[in-house]
């Protein structure tokens, strides 16, 4: 991801398998290299096999005549001439599981030793970077290549297959290799006047345009040492002589051609995008030129690659660095960005299906979808049916639709004509349900919403959950009817809080339901708009302000609009209940469903973001039978007419089956097991609320002066800093942690990002509150070091 530079073009040569020349042709592109007047590094990561036989070796022995210019290296040697992963496993031996490099490491080192040639490389210099076998040959891990060196990011060289079925084999490698997102700069393989393989690559890579040369074969080896290596050395001057065509000094300039433009896109991307495009959520006038644009080349795992904002002239500098996806990429991100898996489910139900009509029809991935999420998933128990959208706003404008329709249904003989046009919703202050019309109208006026808004309802201000100090605290408003102020109710643990079921009969949830009753008879008393759905973003409310409510206020509330207490029935009852769990739901915040710590379940709720892993838009609003019943006639024009032209979208929905997937096997992992533990209760007891993030970190950073609360679930981590002001407009929270923009890294020489590099931290604030958040997978080594930045930056700011 940082293997970017100026003078150093990097190349990494991949084999659409073994024995198709891979050595060969490389080391052809590091002689034309050098006889270009370019310094040259050769890296070979793994090799396998006798000492003789080595690849490094063999570029050594044929670039003996260029004076010093090429230095080849080997990082990770080993003697049996078997597939990396074993011949590990056969050197360690026992130890094999401790000792063998992890894929990090691999990796750490691959990346360490470009950063050490850039350092030392003249200006321009080339360098290439040698894979083993073929695409989905095993690293030392026996992960596939393909999926090792993807963090890497670098541009890449296919050597084809010149023999019998080797037009399948390159083309199938050059796919997998697309698939994981590689740049392929250029194909190459042998000519071979019999199968004339070329033939038929040439025009079809053309059509994909990929370059593709072919090269004339070696001779053949000869048994004495001496005239083989005469009769290869020869061949090698050969290809890289101008005077018979220099075909390895062709690909070696078109290289140099795709680095450039690569180099001069990157540059080009920011008075383009300004040029042209209108962000959202960004006030352009507060943008003050180039410098302000993010450019993302690419990203993987928790990690953008971005180029550098630096003013430094030092010209031998990467022109990317890893930036760590502080937010999750809007809460999207469930296994980190370019997952393999997500990957090939979209490419599964896009070769099987595109996109298919779905009103009367059905098709595998929606079915497994809906049985998953109404059968086994946050619908478990509750729920009838799922209906598909595009996104979390839309998803809710279906799910208002499904209130509003059932609600009118029962009491339309009461309801006059223009008294179920103006039907309201019931509320939370600082709640957002997204940006499209009817989501805006079910809030508050306020910053999200436009000069159309309307809004019909009523919002009542939650109490709040929040770590000041510390110490666990409640924060009730003073508009509860039994508080004349604000007043904070301190708790002995966040497990005490989140224990709702044991906190029904305090005092406090007699005055949060009092609170409740008065309003709403003050409401009806004065007039107010008749209300037909309760709609709440369970456990937090994100946009409004990383706002944690404290669930004992939700369970009451919804206990009282239902007129009874939690329990499962066919019907709903005195208005129904909307979940927004758009941004919470699906493990966001530790749990599937926030029905099961709240005690009590929705008769609508709607599924976004996690659902799909952030690779693709998709939404499931699901609902119970009496929600479903409501539409259900002989009549046509009462069915749910709403909908899109890409409802249940295959490869949406495929992609949602195995996002679910993977969260089923991370439910399991060690992970997740030990941060469960070290947010145990008191007495050692699970926690019905965990975090990825450290308690004894969170509690250390609450005590901080420019801290005045802290709260955590799940992948969340919210920090609200010290402001007079506070809002959504503030840039208290920006400004306060302006430090995490800075490059650097917590932990020596090298950090956490991919490849070990230093890097940044993007993250996204809301006024005087600026949050975090990990990938449900991202490890602890990465998020022990973003506290490690979070922790620096405050105590910085602090003293």
């Amino acid at each position: 991801m940082t293997s970017l530079f100026r003078h150093l073009r990097v190349h990494q040569v991949f084999g659409a398998n073994t024995d198709v020349g891979k050595t060969i042709l490389t080391t052809a592109l590091v002689r034309a290299s050098a006889k270009r007047g370019k310094d040259v590094f050769y890296l070979k990561p793994v090799s396998t096999g006798a000492l003789e036989d080595a690849d490094d070796h063999h570029v050594k022995r044929y670039t003996n005549d260029l004076l010093g210019k090429v230095h080849p290296e080997c990082l990770f040697r080993y003697d049996e001439p078997v597939s990396p992963h074993l011949a590990a496993k056969m050197k360690e031996g026992e130890d094999a599981d401790n000792s063998i490099p992890t894929d990090e490491t691999f990796i750490t080192s691959i990346s360490d030793r470009i950063r050490y040639y850039a350092k030392k490389a003249s200006d321009p210099s080339h360098m290439y970077v040698e894979t083993a076998g073929g695409v989905h040959s095993p690293t030392l891990s026996g992960t596939t290549q393909a999926d090792a060196y993807r963090p890497l990011f670098l541009p890449t060289v296919l050597i084809g297959d010149s023999k019998l079925g080797g037009i399948s084999t390159t083309i199938s490698a050059y796919e997998a290799l697309l698939l994981r997102g590689y740049i392929i700069d250029a194909v190459l393989l042998f000519q071979d006047e019999y199968y004339r393989n070329g033939e038929y690559l040439k025009p079809y890579f053309e059509e994909r345009g990929t370059f593709l040369a072919t090269v004339r074969p070696p001779p053949p080896r000869l048994s004495n040492p001496t005239e083989n290596f005469i009769s290869t050395e020869g061949y090698y001057k050969t290809i890289t002589s101008a005077e018979v065509g220099d075909e390895a000094g062709l690909v070696v300039d078109h290289l140099d051609v795709r680095h450039k433009s690569r180099v001069d896109e990157l540059e080009s991307m920011p008075r383009r995008t300004l040029d042209t495009v209108w962000w959202p959520f960004v006030q352009h006038g507060q943008v003050k030129g180039e410098k302000d644009v993010t450019v993302i080349d690419s990203a993987y795992g928790d990690f953008f690659s971005v180029t550098k904002k630096s003013e430094s002239t030092d010209t031998k500098r990467a022109l990317l660095e890893p930036q760590f996806d502080g937010s999750a990429s809007w809460w999207t991100q469930t296994v980190g960005h370019a997952h393999p898996s997500l990957t090939l489910a979209a490419a599964r139900a896009s070769g099987r299906y595109g996109h298919v009509m779905f009103p009367q029809a059905t098709h595998l991935p929606a079915l497994n979808l809906a049985e998953r999420l109404v059968k086994d998933g946050p619908g478990k128990g509750w729920a009838s049916r799922a209906f598909f959208s595009d996104d979390g706003s839309t998803g809710m404008e279906v799910a208002l639709k499904m209130a509003l329709r059932a609600f009118a249904l029962r009491h339309g003989s009461n309801l006059g004509a223009n008294e179920k046009k103006s039907l309201g919703i019931l509320g939370l202050k600082g709640s957002y349900h997204g940006d499209t019309i009817g989501a805006m109208d079910a809030c508050e006026e306020g910053v999200y919403t436009c000069e159309w808004h309307n809004a019909k309802g009523y919002w009542l201000e939650p109490p709040t959950v929040g770590i000041k100090d510390g110490q666990i605290a409640i924060t009730v408003p003073g508009s509860l009817a039994s508080f004349p102020s604000s007043q904070t109710v301190n708790a002995e643990s966040l497990a005490w809080v989140y224990d709702v079921e044991n906190r029904l009969h305090t005092p406090l949830a007699r005055a949060y339901a009092l609170y409740i009753t008065r309003s709403l008879e003050a409401l009806a008393a004065r007039g107010g708009p008749k209300l037909a759905a309760l709609v709440l973003e369970p456990l937090i409310m994100g946009a409004g302000g990383m706002l944690f409510v404290d669930p004992l206020f939700q369970r009451v509330l919804v206990d009282t609009v239902r007129g009874r207490r939690s329990g499962s029935s066919a019907q709903w009852s005195g208005m129904p209940v909307i979940f927004d769990e758009v941004f919470v739901g699906l493990n966001r915040v530790g749990v599937e469903s926030a029905g099961t710590l709240l005690g009590v379940y929705p008769d609508i709720s709607v599924n976004a973001k996690v659902l799909t892993g952030g690779l693709v838009p998709l939404a499931v609003t699901l609902a119970s039978k009496s929600i479903f019943e409501a539409f259900l006639s002989e009549n046509k024009a009462e069915a749910l007419l709403h909908g899109h032209s890409y409802t249940a979208h295959a490869v949406g929905c495929e992609v949602a089956n195995e996002t679910l997937r993977l969260i089923d096997r991370l439910q399991l992992s060690d992970e997740w097991i030990a941060a469960k533990a070290s947010w145990a209760k008191p007495d050692g007891s699970e926690s019905p609320v965990w975090s990825l993030w450290d308690p004894e970190f969170v509690r250390a950073i609450s005590r901080l002066e420019q801290v005045k609360e802290v709260m955590t679930l799940g992948s969340v981590l919210a920090i609200k800093v010290q402001d007079n002001t506070g809002g959504y407009v503030s840039q208290s929270a920006q400004e306060t942690l302006k430090a995490l923009k800075a490059c650097s890294s917590t932990h020596g020489d090298l950090s956490a990002a991919p490849g070990g590099a230093p890097f940044s931290v993007h993250y996204r604030t809301l006024g005087d509150v600026a949050y975090f958040m990990t990938s449900l997978n991202t490890s602890p080594t990465v998020i022990r070091s973003i506290e490690d930045r979070v922790w620096t930056a405050l105590s910085s700011t602090s003293q």
